[in-house]
């Protein structure tokens, strides 16, 4: 079901955990199939340092959150913004159709912990209830 690039990921995550004191932080879910990720970011000078990912799900939300956060790092905001689930998946060569969603989440939780990040910078503290699609 899932090619070698797909299962590395899976068996050998990068950037496992939570960054503490984090820039941004993004969560989502998924109610549908039960995954749940969470991404913190550490940001200097609107440069992603580090990225670290939790997930609770399958193998394919595991691969696709250890590949969206190695893929940010070294990346700037602007640029981080740019990443798409196709580009997620591409960096797998390719997820089976009826795990495209977790890609989906790998984006959503970027984004989310950037716009946090932004929030934060302004000054701006939103008490929001997690995300779950």
């Amino acid at each position: 079901m899932y090619n070698d690039k797909v299962m590395e990921a899976f068996r050998n995550p990068k950037n496992v955990g939570e960054i503490e004191n984090c820039d941004g932080l993004g969560k989502v879910g998924n109610a549908s199939c039960g995954d749940i990720m969470q991404i913190t970011l550490k940001i200097e000078n609107d440069v992603i340092v580090d990225a670290k990912f939790k997930t609770f799900g399958c193998a394919a939300a595991i691969a696709t959150s250890s590949t969206a956060t190695d893929m940010i790092i070294g990346m700037t905001i602007e640029e981080a913004l740019k990443i798409t689930n196709k580009k997620v998946v591409e960096e797998l060569e390719g997820l089976p159709p009826q795990k495209i969603h977790c890609s989906v989440l790998a984006e959503e939780a970027i984004k989310a912990a950037i716009e946090d990040y932004q929030n934060r910078k302004k000054g701006i503290v939103v008490e929001k209830e997690e995300k779950y699609v």
